[in-house]
C-alpha cells in the first residue's frame, strides 16, 4: 500500500510550482483559475514574490496546496488500496487528490481557513515554538501546569513536538522545557497559535464553509490529524476536519497508523521534504520519495 502524504504550512519557498507550470498545460490552466478563484495573482507571488510575501498566512496556504495538488494531479494515478493524509493544511490537499473534494471547492475551502485563521492570530496574538528532544509526556505535563492557553499542537515524530498558545504562555513554557532537559525550545515564525483553543473563531467560520460544500466518496481512506484514523465516511471526515483547527496534528500517529495498516512506501507530494524527514524519524526503516 502507498501512502501519499501532503504538507502544511511552512513548506513554501520562493519560486514553487514554477516547474510545474512551465511543463504542463493542465497545470497553466489550474494556476488561472486559482487567480480567479482567490481574487488575487497568487501564481505571481509563487513563482517572483519575496520569502516574507509567501509567509502570509492567506498567501502560504493556498500556495502549499496548489503546489501539492497540481503536482500530485501531474504524476500520482491513486487507486483503492492507497492511502493519504495531510498535515495540518495538507489535510485538505490530500481530501482533493482522493476524490473527496473538487479543485475549486478545495482552494476556496483552503481560502476561507486561511482567512479565518489570519483573523484569529490578529483578535488574540499569541505564537508557537517547537520543543526538541523532550518526552512527549514531559511537555504535555509543563503545557498544563502553566496558567496561561499553551498547549501541545503537532506530534510530529517522537522527540519533536510544537507547542501553540499565547505569547507569554509558550515563553514560559519553553523556559520550563528547557529546564526539564529539552535540547532545543525554538520560537517558530508564525502569525499565532494554530491548533490550540485560540483558533476556535477559525474554527466556527470554517465549519460554516464546511456545510455548504459538496463532499464526495473518495478513493481512498484519508487518515485525518484529529484523530489519526482512517476514514471514507463523509460526516466523519467534515466532523474530523472542523475539530482540526482546535486540537492537535497527531502526525506521529497517522503515519504509525498508516504503518500498521499496510503502508510500505510514502510519497510527498508538494514543495520541499519535510514529511519524508519525519516519516524516516517515526520509522527509519520506511521507504519515501517525492511524487515527480
Amino acid at each position: 500500500m502507498k501512502a501519499y502524504v501532503f504538507p502544511g504550512q511552512g513548506a513554501q519557498f520562493p519560486g514553487m510550482g514554477k516547474d510545474v507550470y512551465e511543463g504542463s498545460v493542465k497545470a497553466r490552466e489550474q494556476f488561472e483559475l486559482a487567480n480567479e478563484i482567490l481574487g488575487f495573482n497568487i501564481k505571481d507571488i509563487m513563482f517572483e514574490g519575496t520569502k516574507e510575501a509567501l509567509q502570509q498566512t492567506n498567501v502560504t496556504q493556498p500556495a502549499v496546496f496548489l503546489h501539492s495538488v497540481i503536482k500530485a494531479f501531474d504524476s500520482l494515478h491513486l487507486k483503492e488500496g492507497d492511502c493519504v493524509a495531510g498535515h495540518s493544511l495538507g489535510e485538505l490537499s490530500a481530501l482533493v487528490v482522493n476524490g473527496t473534494l473538487g479543485f475549486e471547492d478545495g482552494l476556496t475551502l483552503v481560502a476561507k481557513r486561511a482567512t479565518a485563521m489570519q483573523m484569529a492570530c490578529e483578535e488574540n496574538p499569541s505564537t508557537m515554538a517547537a520543543i526538541l528532544g523532550l518526552e512527549d509526556s514531559k511537555v504535555e505535563e509543563i503545557c498544563d501546569s502553566i496558567d496561561e492557553i499553551v498547549v501541545a499542537a503537532n506530534y510530529n515524530c517522537p522527540g519533536q513536538l510544537v507547542i501553540s498558545g499565547t505569547r507569554e504562555g509558550v515563553a514560559i513554557a519553553c523556559e520550563q522545557m528547557k529546564a526539564a532537559g529539552a535540547k532545543r525550545a525554538l520560537p517558530l515564525p508564525v502569525g499565532g497559535a494554530f491548533h490550540s483553543p485560540l483558533m476556535e473563531p477559525a474554527k466556527e467560520a470554517l465549519a460554516a464553509a464546511i456545510e455548504t460544500t459538496v463532499f464526495h466518496t473518495p478513493i481512498c481512506p484519508v487518515y485525518q490529524n484529529f484523530n489519526a484514523m482512517p476514514s471514507e465516511d463523509i460526516a466523519i471526515i467534515k466532523s474530523n476536519l472542523i475539530d482540526q483547527l482546535t486540537s492537535p496534528v497527531r502526525w506521529t500517529q497517522c503515519v504509525k497508523n498508516m504503518i500498521n495498516d499496510g503502508a510500505t512506501q510514502f510519497v510527498e507530494c508538494g514543495p520541499g521534504k519535510v514529511l519524508q524527514g519525519l516519516v524516516k524519524k517515526i520509522e527509519r526503516t520506511m521507504e519515501v520519495g517525492s511524487a515527480v
